[in-house]
């Protein structure tokens, strides 16, 4: 999952990175309008996470930008400005849901999973590749009746692979699950994620395998 943060307190937007990283999410943070609506255009988050007072703005106008241009990724405002009308004032906008600070990270992450369940935005409730049930919103996945305990940056390399089964993966796209617009990607990262989730897998016997593509990326195929 990769969310974009638009929040120019960096503590908070720190913060937030490293709580919800522990949940396999990928953060792009930003602390301004304008460069949030170009990342808008080059990724295709799965939820934004916006505040309201920002340096060049009002971060409700966003939201408006956004549906003018037809974009429908659920937005959660999370603001200082949390009085009555001020939250009408922002569904009313388009945004899917409104959460007052401070807040518990537990309770945002309930809510960017609570969007995401909705119809609109559940492309995929669940994953089924070989022997596993993959589940993207809660991050687990299951073999049989046993579940598969995975490190935070294989799992999300499995998720990107599974939605694709049995069909090649550009190693582009794999980065993109892994890590945000700010990290330093090493040349073989990818490849010894990959080399470590391949023996798990198999270890677990759950019935599919993994191929590389040489100098496009890899396949996930099942068995």
């Amino acid at each position: 999952m990769r969310l974009l943060l638009v929040e120019d307190e960096k503590e908070l937007a720190a913060a937030l990175a490293v709580a919800l990283g522990k949940h396999g999410i990928v953060i792009d943070n930003t602390a301004r309008l304008a460069d949030a609506f170009e990342l808008t255009l080059q990724n295709d988050y799965d939820a934004i996470l916006l505040d309201r007072r920002l340096p060049d703005g009002e971060g409700l106008t966003l939201i408006s930008k956004l549906r003018r241009s037809q974009r429908d990724t659920p937005i959660i405002v999370m603001t200082a400005r949390n009085e009555p009308l001020e939250r009408v004032e922002g569904l009313n906008l388009g945004a899917d849901d409104y959460l007052g600070k401070p807040f518990m990270v537990e309770e945002l992450l309930a809510r960017v999973r609570a969007v995401l369940r909705r119809p609109i935005n559940l492309a995929e409730p669940e994953i089924v590749a070989g022997r596993m049930v993959i589940n993207p919103l809660h991050l687990d996945v299951a073999v049989g009746s046993r579940q598969l305990d995975l490190p935070r940056r294989e799992l999300s390399i499995l998720i990107a692979m599974a939605k694709r089964k049995n069909k090649t993966v550009l190693r582009t796209t794999l980065e993109e699950a892994v890590y945000n617009y700010e990290e330093e990607i090493q040349s073989n990262a990818i490849d010894a994620h990959i080399s470590r989730l391949r023996k798990r897998l198999a270890d677990a016997n759950c019935g599919v395998s993994i191929h590389n593509i040489r100098g496009v990326g890899y396949l996930l195929k099942e068995e």
